[in-house]
């Protein structure tokens, strides 16, 4: 099974939604409870996966998939790690083989554990639903899908869920960049090389300014040392570039994508 380009694609434009929507009902009283905001908003988005082959428009093309597989929409799905960074969190929650992690004073510190099949806890869950896990060119849940939990794939269920793992993580002023990426990359990329590799990209920087409250508040980006938010942002965009150009070089034959975001703090 291959990552749907449909499913992959609408989680990319509409989880961050899904997201605001489900924390801003949650925002009253005590405060979000992360845990159920990342919960609902994946539920939102397996839903919508599931739903996609009987809503779309007459004039909408057909997902290459369903090229592939004729009505068998339900055949397709995509991993999904979401983060929220806020001046003291990072929220983490994933479904799948895609994986976060955090350097943290030149340490790799994974904020995630991806969902294999053969993973003690998610064998016993799938075995437990009634499902198998069938080494058939590796872990496989029925013998088909390498991952355990993912967005769609709705032929695989309740095997294969799309209840992500939440972690809630206190940021550091050691703290230096967050990498999100897929398997394409961790398959042939350690944690460590990966930080190893952002961190390289960061170093003809200094420390961005923190900005102002007035800045905060209207969003604006302000340089001081030499180092403006354009700036860092090039940087994010060259490892983000770099680590992916480092998967392909290193022979990874899945879908490779990365995101890196800088943490830096102000001195």
């Amino acid at each position: 099974m291959v990552s749907c380009h449909q499913v992959a694609t609408t989680c990319q434009e509409l989880m961050h939604e899904a997201v605001a929507e489900e924390h801003e009902k949650a925002g009253s009283g005590e405060g979000p409870v992360w845990k159920e905001v990342m919960e609902r908003s994946f539920a939102r988005l397996d839903e919508r996966a599931a739903n996609w082959a009987t809503t779309r428009s007459s004039e909408e093309p057909a997902c290459r998939c369903e090229q592939k597989m004729p009505s068998r929409c339900d055949h397709v799905g995509s991993t999904a790690v979401v983060a929220v960074v806020s001046p003291t969190q990072i929220v983490v929650a994933n479904a799948g083989d895609s994986r976060a992690v955090l350097s943290r004073a030149g340490v790799p510190v994974a904020l995630s554990v991806d969902h294999k099949p053969d993973r003690p806890d998610e064998l016993e869950r799938i075995q437990a639903a009634g499902g198998r896990v069938i080494y058939w060119d590796g872990a496989r849940v029925l013998g088909v899908l390498a991952m355990s939990r993912a967005i769609g794939d709705g032929y695989l269920k309740p095997f294969v869920t799309a209840e992500p793992e939440v972690t809630v993580t206190e940021r550091s002023d050691a703290d230096e960049c967050l990498i999100l990426a897929s398997d394409g990359l961790w398959d042939v990329v350690t944690n460590e090389m990966a930080c190893d590799v952002a961190r390289a990209c960061f170093r003809s920087n200094g420390r961005p300014e923190p900005a102002t409250a007035q800045a905060q508040a209207s969003g604006e980006a302000k340089a001081s040392e030499g180092v403006s938010k354009a700036e860092s942002d090039r940087a994010c965009s060259d490892a983000a570039m770099l680590l992916a150009k480092l998967a392909l070089a290193r022979g990874s034959s899945d879908n490779v994508s990365v995101v890196v975001v800088d943490l830096r703090r102000g001195s």
